[in-house]
């Protein structure tokens, strides 16, 4: 019996809708979801964080952390060493007679990186692609935090800036505490591999046994022991850098010894005024620093000797010019060789007749994260109160470090910011919405297909030759018309051809529109660079298509019509940012955060990478 046409529609929609749901099942985020999908009007967002108890601090920071690259590598290189080295690495603690239990069991905390491994396992929720609205609470690593630092994290004490300070200051004690361990499980490995060589050296005293730092239980571990200083040194923890001072005396130029401290974020002053910019706010921290009435080392050892020559010229004794010579000499070689040591048995001047010197004070940062941190102060404490200072600060998106042979550039990726009084108010954060590899890798089917190719259909054509729009050559111009040049030309060379007509200045439309007509009068085939539309039978490029920025090559006619779609996909530049407030979310631009001078707070820049382009879209 004939089937009625309703009832073979509802069957077909049925089957239809049966095989996009099992394909949206198993293979969801590619087709239906569509990365960078501009057609697609269905909103995107990504994961909120519950605020049960006035935990705005606590998400913004969070949020913020979750946007990073280079601390989510950090952390699964860090966790998938740790499996690797084993648990017992990070179980022994060193035998030491002096440390106390209490003790022990806070460094073995440390080894085992507990607040690295909840930091992950957040960060990993918070980077989820949700196909609805979702919304997670920050409760388990908020008890890890507290089961590792053995408090309970106040909600009174509202500061996004000393809950960031806790965090990053116990993910690099994890850190360190974890290499340690390496350190010392290497060093146990290596006295065992000796005191095996040693003894099947006494049992066959008559041979020459020869090692060598091949890595085998037989041999020395230099060779992994350094490999794994350069892993360690390569990949540590993001956040920490080092900054120098040093002190030079301005009457003298004796410079002290550079003073090295280690930090994991930045605290700049806000100056007390309408308006200023991040750049002023560093000039307050690294600039050079004059102080008035200071004793340097170097000119009170120069008086002594002043002092004690006179003390000499006046002496009648010999035993006191003998001691008064002896005095003079170890003073002028502690000047000579090292001002700042400590000289014991001279009795020198009383400090009130020591002149005081003006002296410049130097600070500089010796070694750049790859991730830094900055604090903005905006308290102004009185002798009574405390306020909130709301000038603006103006930041950039791109921030050089450093001086001239030594410059770092870094890129914002996060801002946190604060709304309110000093007292009460709200923290938000600003996340770039973007992706880095590992995570991600862009144009991996257009970079294969064109690969394949160009080496399987090399092009026998020469290179097409681009000539001036003043002398105009017909020959040349045809032979760029080919089927076999235009299949082997890929879309980087396309587009700089197509930018690049006339040489010695840039391309104008007007060029653009010249060399177009050129090219249709002097051939019978039509190249358009700038058509959006597939190519016909013939091998000729259409130019009924909208005119897109840059010219596409050829997709395949094998290829999926998938793979093609996305492969003329345009990409658009990378402004897209999300505004999180707990569980509100919504996306704005690169100039939305920008304009937020008189609320921002913290700022999170990571260190470019000249070789690393992260894609748009999350």
């Amino acid at each position: 019996m004939q089937e009625k046409p309703t009832t073979v529609a509802a069957y077909a929609a049925g089957a239809s809708l049966a095989a996009v749901a099992l394909f949206y099942v198993f293979g969801p985020n590619y087709t239906i979801d569509g990365d960078e999908s501009n057609d697609s009007n269905r909103k995107k967002s990504i994961v909120g964080l519950s605020n049960l108890a006035n935990d705005c601090f606590i998400n913004s920071v969070l949020q913020a952390l979750a946007g990073l690259g280079d601390l989510r590598v950090y952390l699964i290189h860090e966790l998938h060493r740790r499996q690797l080295d084993g648990p017992e690495t990070y179980n022994v603690v060193a035998s030491d007679d002096e440390l106390s239990a209490a003790r022990s069991d806070k460094l073995r905390e440390l080894q085992q990186g507990i607040t690295t491994r909840a930091l992950k396992e957040m960060l990993d929720r918070l980077n989820e692609r949700p196909i609805y609205k979702k919304t997670i609470s920050a409760r388990d690593f908020i008890q890890a935090l507290e089961y590792a630092f053995r408090t309970r994290i106040s909600r009174n004490q509202q500061d996004a800036q000393e809950f960031l300070q806790i965090v990053l200051e116990r993910l690099c004690d994890e850190y360190h505490a974890g290499a340690r361990a390496r350190q010392r499980a290497l060093g146990a490995i290596g006295a065992a591999a000796s005191t095996s060589a040693e003894g099947s050296a006494q049992e066959s005293s008559s041979e020459v046994e020869v090692r060598i730092d091949d890595g085998s239980p037989n041999g020395l571990p230099a060779i992994i022991d350094t490999k794994l200083k350069e892993i360690d040194q390569e990949s540590g923890f993001p956040f920490e850098g080092k900054m120098e001072s040093q002190i030079e005396c301005q009457f003298c130029h004796y410079q002290y010894k550079p003073n090295q401290t280690a930090f994991v974020n930045l605290t700049l002053q806000v100056p007390q005024k309408s308006s200023t910019t991040l750049g002023s706010c560093f000039d307050g921290l690294l600039k050079t620093e004059y102080i008035e009435d200071f004793r340097c080392d170097r000119c009170s050892l120069q008086h002594a000797v002043d002092v004690k020559s006179k003390e000499l010229a006046r002496a009648r004794t010999q035993d006191d010019q003998d001691r008064l010579e002896q005095e003079i000499s170890r003073l002028r070689e502690a000047i000579e060789t090292d001002p700042e040591v400590e000289l014991e048995g001279i009795v020198f001047p009383p400090s009130q007749t020591v002149p005081k010197r003006r002296i410049a004070r130097h600070m500089r940062i010796t070694a750049f994260p790859k991730v830094i941190a900055i604090h903005l102060s905006r308290s102004i404490f009185d002798r009574s109160s405390s306020s909130k200072n709301a000038a603006k600060v103006s930041f950039p998106e791109r921030l050089p470090l450093g001086g001239i042979l030594t410059q770092k550039w870094y890129k914002l990726l996060a801002i946190v910011c604060h709304k309110g009084s000093h007292h009460s108010g709200h923290y938000e954060s600003f996340r770039r919405n973007h992706i880095y590899p590992p995570f991600s890798t862009p144009e991996a089917f257009s970079s294969y297909a064109q690969s394949r190719a160009a080496s399987e259909n090399p092009s026998a054509a020469p290179s097409p030759r681009i000539i001036p729009r003043s002398s105009p050559d017909p020959e040349a111009i045809g032979s760029l018309s080919t089927a076999d040049s235009l299949a082997s030309l890929s879309g980087a060379s396309a587009s700089a051809s197509a930018t690049q007509l006339t040489p010695g200045r840039p391309a104008t439309s007007g060029s653009r529109r010249s060399f177009q007509s050129t090219t249709s009068r002097s051939s019978k085939q039509t190249l358009s660079p700038t058509s959006d539309s597939p190519a016909t039978d013939q091998g000729r490029w259409s130019g009924s298509g909208p005119r897109p920025s840059r010219s596409i090559p050829r997709p395949s006619q094998d290829a999926p019509t998938g793979v093609s779609s996305r492969l003329r996909r345009r990409r658009k530049p990378n402004d897209r940012w999300w505004r999180i407030s707990d569980e509100k979310i919504k996306e704005c631009k690169t100039s939305d955060v920008l304009g937020m001078q008189r609320e921002v707070y913290l700022l999170f820049y990571e260190l470019e990478k000249p070789d690393l382009n992260p894609t748009e879209g999350v």
